[in-house]
């Protein structure tokens, strides 16, 4: 057992050293390049799936092991690890950073909430179309650690009102209270004094509302050992409704910070991953740019959001139409409680300031340039420049606006009481330290070892040796192809990181397309879209980990919540696929833009 137990804190370890080891004999036994390469795939996809070292440092295995196996120079190596890719990545890190600091993402986030009430079923999609929208244009992580906190404070008040209502509803079993349940509107009048300090202000977990679930929790359970009278039934039922919309609200803003990340190219890396691994080995099509993308992306996720917000709503509270599209009824205690948390949220933020305002324009303006760079059914601002139209990419308009915030001043003229301008020291929008903060170089390094990856496929012609032992499977159906490609991608990327998964089978799919004769954007968009579905566990994506870190969740919530919309997710994209999204690229149409494959392959792999 202690032997055991030692290989269990050295397992990391062992995995390392064992991996190169065990596989080995592939190289030495079948001395091709394709074989090397193979080696080489195999080692760091291994490596990636089971996080024995960090994403970023196994992505830089290619860099070395490819110039000793003589299949690609340094040189050549070292210039895949930074691509147009990045470029893209650096100016809406600026803009994404400027939206952070001046508090933008807040007040957008708390507007759409108090646009949509405060039931419980309106408050979830208010908070699930906010997060949704800014994951849009942030990282998931992101749009989840802002919007949480929101969704925590209005889980507290509800708590509050709660156990107000309660104490009210036991003072009139007793007699000694008019029987109303109703709550007085200023309900921050019973808070504590030192609430907002208990506040965690990102991702933090409360240990007060923890124990007041628990306690929940503890008295349901013993209601379910003995006969409660009705008010006690009643109020036992309530409990357990509340305690199910806290799941909820938490489930909610966790699915669609991912949802909302598919819309766009920036998204999502998995989705800058694909555009950038598409545009490398398929040149000749320039159809995928950000315009493209949203319209073939925006209907799926609208459908798979609504249908998610349907099934949490089902599977945690029921569904009460009547409750849900009731009109001038006063509102609950619980309605008040979080209608004057995110009132009372929004009116700290004060008016809107002036960086906000700057940020604001600059991202509708980035916005904008990359709508209209090249729409595809009128002219855009590209042709302009009729000699170098292709030269201009997503990342040309990415990093003009992103310089800007390095540029324009965060602070104006301030006019004192006598009348005079002020100048303060300059200070722009966003500094370096700040930018840095907020880059994910590990994300830029992980994508950078993946492009190196695919150039190695193709220079050792191990990509052709793929394709030609995948033909047979040019026999099954199509949409049966693509549905199992969309299950192996959602299954993997439920235990390895959503670029990871990504990294690793877009040199797979991108042959087995070429070998059947199939349009590869029939493949890759459903692999890409479904790359992001790693909805079960809170290990599957950051998102997930910051929603379950609050405590309100089990594991089994989790598992239970994201089966339902894994399926729906996987549903949704087949529907797209078969659908609406065949006319847009044309997809029944095998494409001139693909690459011939040989029709024989001498290899010994």
């Amino acid at each position: 057992m202690k032997i055991l137990s030692h290989l269990l804190v050295y397992r990391k370890f062992l995995l390392i050293v064992l991996t190169p080891l065990l596989l080995l004999p592939l190289p030495l036994i079948i001395k091709t390049k394709e074989a090397e390469c193979a080696y080489t795939l195999f080692v760091v996809a291994i490596y990636w799936l089971t996080e024995a070292l960090p994403l970023a440092v196994t992505a830089l295995l290619p860099a070395f092991m490819f110039p000793l196996f003589g299949i690609m120079a340094s040189k050549q190596v070292a210039s895949a690890y930074f691509k147009d890719f990045h470029l893209l990545l650096i100016g809406v890190i600026c803009l994404a950073t400027s939206i952070e600091k001046w508090n933008l993402h807040k007040r957008v986030a708390l507007k759409m909430v108090m646009l949509v009430g405060v039931n419980p079923a309106w408050l979830m999609l208010g908070f699930m179309v906010s997060c949704a929208f800014l994951s849009m244009w942030l990282s998931n992580t992101s749009a989840a650690a802002m919007v949480m906190p929101i969704v925590e404070a209005v889980a507290q008040q509800i708590i509050r009102a709660e156990a107000e209502a309660d104490e009210l509803e036991m003072s009139c079993s007793n007699g000694s209270i008019n029987p109303a349940l109703e709550l007085d509107e200023n309900i921050g009048e019973h808070e504590s004094p030192d609430w907002k300090e208990k506040e965690k202000p990102v991702n933090g977990y409360n240990n007060n509302v923890g124990s007041t679930v628990c306690t929940v929790e503890k008295e349901n359970e013993k209601g379910n050992e003995q006969n409660l009278p009705p008010a006690e039934a009643e109020r036992k039922s309530r409990k357990d409704k509340y305690s199910g919309i806290f799941k909820v609200m938490c489930l909610c803003v966790a699915y669609s910070a991912t949802i909302g990340g598919l819309t766009t190219i920036t998204g999502t890396s998995t989705n800058l991953i694909f555009t950038e691994h598409f545009n490398s080995r398929y040149p000749g099509c320039q159809c995928i740019n950000f315009g493209s993308w949203f319209v073939l992306s925006i209907p799926i996720a609208v459908i798979i959001l609504l249908l998610s917000w349907l099934w949490l709503q089902w599977l945690f509270l029921g569904f009460d139409l009547k409750n849900m599209f009731k009109c001038g009824k006063k509102k609950t205690a619980r309605e008040e409680a979080s209608s004057q948390v995110i009132q009372e949220e929004y009116k700290k933020l004060g008016p809107i300031s002036y960086p906000e305002i700057v940020t604001l324009v600059l991202f509708i303006l980035m916005t904008l340039l990359w709508f209209t760079r090249d729409p595809g059914f009128i002219p855009g601002w590209s042709s302009l420049f009729p000699k170098y139209k292709s030269y201009i990419t997503d990342s040309t308009a990415a990093l003009v606006i992103g310089l800007l915030f390095f540029i324009i001043p965060a602070k104006t003229l301030h006019r004192t009481s006598n009348g005079e301008n002020t100048v303060s020291g300059y200070i722009p929008l966003i500094t370096w330290k700040e930018f840095q903060s907020c880059m994910p170089w590990e994300i830029a390094i992980l994508v950078g070892g993946g492009f190196a990856l695919a150039d190695g496929c193709e220079v050792s012609k191990l990509s052709e040796w793929v394709a030609s032992k995948l033909t047979p499977l040019g026999s099954l159906p199509l949409w049966l192809i693509i549905l199992i490609s969309c299950l192996i991608v959602t299954t993997v990327t439920e235990v390895a990181s959503n670029p990871a998964t990504i990294t690793i089978f877009l040199p797979i799919l991108s042959p087995l397309a070429e070998a059947i004769h199939v349009n590869p954007l029939f493949i890759l968009i459903p692999a890409t879209l479904c790359t992001s579905f790693a909805f079960l566990l809170p290990v599957a994506n950051p998102a997930n980990a910051i929603v379950f870190s609050y405590g309100h969740l089990t594991i089994m919530d989790m598992v239970k919540a994201g089966l339902g919309i894994n399926i729906i997710g996987v549903a949704v994209v087949m529907l797209g696929i078969m659908t609406w999204i065949v006319p847009i690229f044309d997809l029944y149409t095998y494409p001139s833009w693909v690459p011939s494959i040989p029709s024989t392959n001498g290899t010994g792999l």
